[in-house]
């Protein structure tokens, strides 16, 4: 079931997309539900999509997608939407949806992350056309997997892993890890009594234990893709 205010937000997407082909600004949606800010406004979004109902279209400004509707809708927007624009308080059979994230970005391939070769090394001209859906906001880059020292965490050698760049990362998570400005390898961050641990997902191996200092991040897992041969 959804609460009252889900139910607006769906409903009030759902008719602007109908009518102009584009999703609300987060301020027009805050307006629409009486809410007090834009958090709210997230934290409503953030539940319908991790129930199925809409969708994020990723690097594109406004882009949300309904997906499905709740059984027990009704034919009424939001009651600002209403007052403001009487056009909103029907919805209509759509016509036309927006655009599905189709899109394909090239962005660069660093080569293949391997011990003893830092990312800098790497860097080549080559690029790797990826979806759009697969990418988040930032600016991203490609390795290919060499090794097997992360496959329990479905990280595969031959595995392309798609990298949003950034320089700080919360414990446990995967990331791109630059030990004494000559390794580079791909492993769970830890902290951990003051020093930097980095987790492997294979029971094969060890830990990899080192100060504060010795490991620079320089970038964390975004996505995965794979080619069958």
């Amino acid at each position: 079931m959804l609460t009252r205010k889900q139910h607006e937000l769906i409903r009030f997407i759902q008719v602007r997309l109908e009518e102009t082909g584009v999703s609300p600004s987060f301020e027009e949606m805050k307006e629409a539900l009486d809410l007090k800010s834009k958090s709210g406004v997230h934290r409503l979004i953030s539940a319908l999509e991790e129930r199925g109902f809409i969708r994020r279209l990723p690097n594109r400004a406004r882009a949300l997608e309904v997906l499905r509707q709740p059984e027990d809708v009704t034919n009424k927007a939001p009651t600002k939407a209403a007052n403001s624009n009487s056009a909103a308080a029907v919805i209509r059979p759509p016509e036309a949806k927006p655009a599905p994230a189709n899109d394909v970005i090239e962005i660069p391939l660093h080569g293949r992350i391997a011990a003893g070769v830092p990312i800098e090394a790497l860097e080549t001209s080559a690029t790797l056309p990826v979806p759009a859906a697969l990418l988040g906001s930032g600016e991203h880059y490609a390795l290919e997997v060499s090794g097997d020292s992360m496959i329990e965490a479905g990280i595969l050698d031959g595995d392309y892993a798609l990298i949003r760049k950034t320089d700080t990362a919360r414990d446990g998570e995967i990331v791109v890890a630059l030990v004494r400005g000559e390794e580079a390898t791909l492993k769970y961050l830890r902290r951990e009594n003051g020093m930097v641990r980095l987790d492997p997902a294979n029971a094969a191996y060890e830990p990899q234990i080192y100060r504060p200092g010795e490991v620079l991040v320089q970038g964390k897992l975004a996505g995965l893709l794979r080619r069958y041969h």
